[in-house]
């Protein structure tokens, strides 16, 4: 599949009130070809713009990237592969295959919710915005030098809604069909009650495949063929489990286009796997790996005095995070019974002493999260305002009473690693939920334990939850953790085979119902791979993520958001827990990039440049 954080920037949630709220889509011309759409606001670049302002546009092309996906957290790319079929749900494929392959239309990552055509030439709205005509561009070519056509198109959409992996076909089911006009031209109709918005977040996601190719082809196969795309990149050398490359496309079709110019530097990309951080860490230390991001803070603090670091050969810096909200939390598996009631799930929370964890294995980085969404305009505070009760009070009689008091806050501690008031009202709430001291562990009503094992897939982790399983185990829980390989983990991971999990994202800036439900949304609980870890099936939630694509501006949005998060978090599905402010990366010196980067992604490897004379410098020429 498309990396999630992919996807997520195309499709998911965000962050930014513009100055002025519009309609959705109320400003655009129908009926009439256009470069580029946007839900809220103005397009920022006209129609013949020559390049994205973030890029250099005459940056040389030459080079190597490497990177290991085990330090881009906020990724979840998987830690493994063993196929190349990204669009399958069967078996796992590498990160950036994206790279390979080109859609109908792009984000700019220095606007909030514009789009522009890559692809498609221009788009032509219709008046009740439900249809979306596109015209190809007629020099689009597949890698092999076969046209990329409207069949193709209408293909793509067809089978990944048919046969997709869940990840991208629970994203575009508002989309009612696709039809080809001719060779060059096709339309798009979706439903719902702001088809623009969803015009917006799934018309990006239609990654096109060429049907020819499929043609002989199973395209559920898990496969280590390289995909015929029509990509920047394709895949030029495959050691499954252990390292993917990427080769640049020298005769790419787009590279001269304005969406694509200055990007696409490196002429190889590569990912090396590694099983843990700490041989990962030493290969980038001996420059086998050339970038990294660290997420552990006392590597961070403590562990970057080596060798090239003193020869200034490694550059350690940081650059500031996406103007997008973040979640990391961890998800609390409703498919096992006993997590099922609210209590269970605040008295684990209460166990997890954020204060002291800061202090004695943070280095003090970190900020305690409560939301889900922190970071952004949807994070809920205090009382709930005016606007925020006129969509509450509808719902009244099936709220929860405390989504109408202040919005919740995970609990403080005294910062001694083992608040007693903070254990105490944790077996009281356990007491509450019909759990009883069986010797040392609690038991429900039928003599059954009350188990939690918390699945883990590096050996960091170890260091940062044992004060937190100690906790749980001194309330009476059987508490423990389990650590995996990382092909084990992603199984489980799409299996839903887990009891608590940590999990982190960056989501987009405008959402959409669909990009929300995947994660929220009753229907997705039941799609193994899907993003719905917890198993969560509530209709009220189900009814607030269908408000969110009828939002006519994006003050709207925001209330709607607000309100959502406020009943995510009195429902403690998810236990927010803490994020970081910056990205923290290190690199070998060797690259060329614009500042400042653009506001809403970081992407290294397709803005950066390789740059020869510092890397003869420092001896990586």
């Amino acid at each position: 599949m498309f990396s999630r954080r992919d996807l997520l920037r195309l499709a998911g949630t965000g962050l930014a009130a513009m100055a002025t709220p519009r309609l959705a889509l109320a400003d655009v011309a129908t009926d009439t070809p256009l470069h580029g759409l946007s839900a809220f606001g103005e397009l920022k670049y006209p129609k013949g713009f020559e390049a994205f302002d973030y890029v250099n546009r005459d940056a040389p092309k030459g080079g190597l990237f490497v990177f290991s996906p085990r330090t881009w957290v906020l990724n979840q790319s998987p830690q493994t592969y063993n196929t190349l079929n990204t669009f399958s749900a069967k078996g796992d494929a590498p990160p950036r295959m994206e790279l390979c392959f080109d859609m109908l239309m792009v984000s700019a990552l220095d606007e909030p919710d514009s789009i522009y055509g890559l692809l498609a030439e221009s788009v032509t709205v219709s008046r009740d915005k439900r249809t979306y005509s596109f015209a190809l561009r007629p020099e689009a070519r597949f890698h092999d030098g076969s046209p990329v056509t409207a069949h193709d198109v209408v293909f793509s959409f067809e089978t990944i809604v048919k046969f997709g992996h869940p990840s991208i076909l629970l994203l575009m089911t508002q989309i009612e069909n696709a039809v080809a006009e001719d060779d060059h031209r096709f339309r798009f109709s979706v439903k719902g009650d702001n088809p623009g918005l969803t015009a917006l977040t799934a018309i990006p996601l239609v990654p096109v495949l060429s049907k020819n190719w499929y043609s002989t082809r199973d395209f559920e196969a898990s496969t280590l063929e390289p995909p015929l795309g029509s990509g920047p990149y394709r895949v030029s050398k495959v050691a499954a489990g252990n390292r993917i490359e990427y080769q640049r496309v020298e005769d790419y079709w787009a590279k001269d286009l304005a969406v694509r110019r200055g990007q696409n530097n490196f002429e190889r990309i590569r990912i090396d796997f590694y099983r843990d951080r700490q041989p990962e860490f030493e290969a980038f230390k001996k420059g086998d790996i050339y970038w990294r991001t660290e997420s552990t803070a006392k590597t961070w603090a403590t562990e970057y005095d080596f060798p090239a670091i003193q020869q200034k050969k490694v550059v350690k810096r940081t650059f500031p995070s996406e103007k997008r909200p973040t979640m990391q939390a961890w998800a609390i598996n409703q498919r096992r019974e006993h997590f099922r009631d609210p209590r269970v799930r605040e008295a684990i929370s209460l166990c997890f002493d954020f204060e002291w964890t800061r202090k004695n294995l943070f280095y003090g980085s970190y900020e305690k999260s409560h939301s889900l969404f922190e970071r952004s305009d949807f994070r809920a505070e205090g009382l709930p305002s005016p606007q925020e009760l006129a969509i509450m009070e509808p719902l009244r009689s099936r709220l929860p009473t405390e989504i109408f008091g202040e919005a919740v806050l995970q609990p403080s501690s005294d910062g001694s690693g083992r608040d007693r008031k903070n254990l105490r009202r944790a077996s009281e709430l356990l007491a509450e939920a019909g759990f009883k001291r069986d010797g040392t562990t609690l038991a429900d009503a039928r003599g059954n334990p009350l188990k939690l094992e918390m699945l883990i897939a590096a050996e960091v982790f170890v260091r940062v939850y044992s004060p937190f399983i100690n906790n749980l185990k001194a309330i009476g829980i059987n508490a423990g953790l389990r650590m995996i390989d990382p092909a084990q983990y992603q199984l489980r991971l799409q299996d839903f085979d887990f009891d608590m999990i940590g999990i982190a994202f960056a989501f987009s800036p405008t959402p959409s119902s669909d990009s929300l439900a995947t994660m929220f949304g009753s229907r997705a609980a039941s799609v193994p791979g899907s993003y719905n870890l917890c198993g969560v099936a509530d209709p009220v939630l189900d009814e607030l993520i269908a408000k969110v694509s009828a939002a006519r501006s994006r003050e709207e949005l925001n209330t709607i958001m607000r309100v959502l998060d406020r009943l995510l978090r009195v429902r403690r599905d998810w236990i927010p827990n803490w994020f970081l402010a910056n990205h923290q990366v290190a690199y070998w010196d060797m690259f060329g990039f614009k500042e400042p980067k653009p506001d809403y992604d970081f992407l290294p490897e397709s803005l950066w440049w390789f740059d020869e004379e510092k890397a003869r410098s420092i001896g990586k020429s």
